[in-house]
């Protein structure tokens, strides 16, 4: 098994989620987290106040998925996270050590 860590934009979450269902993913974890990177935030205007927001709201999304399904799913998330504009966010593969508990 793999283990996929996906980084999106939050309104592309149940795309993603639905191309990982069709890759055979078993299971599948999802934290509304914020992060930094090349977007660099943008300003915000509140009661005639400009702030800056640095950090801007994704989601994460863990799932475990076949070896030989990996490609494929990479290539779904990538699909499904894309929209063209910066900040589509990143998928982090590792190697999975997992066996199932005995009942």
């Amino acid at each position: 098994m793999n283990r996929l860590i996906v980084v999106a934009k939050p309104f592309r979450l149940d795309a993603v989620l639905l191309a990982l269902k069709t890759c055979g993913s078993e299971g599948i974890t999802v934290q509304e987290v914020r992060g930094y990177g090349r977007q660099k935030g943008h300003a915000e205007l509140y009661t005639g106040s400009e702030y800056s927001i640095s950090f801007l709201p994704k989601v994460r999304i863990e799932c475990l998925v076949p070896l030989e399904e990996t490609e494929a799913a990479i290539e779904a998330i990538r699909g499904a996270a894309r929209t063209g504009r910066i900040g589509d966010g990143k998928v982090f593969l590792m190697e999975a050590d997992w066996t199932r508990p005995e009942s």
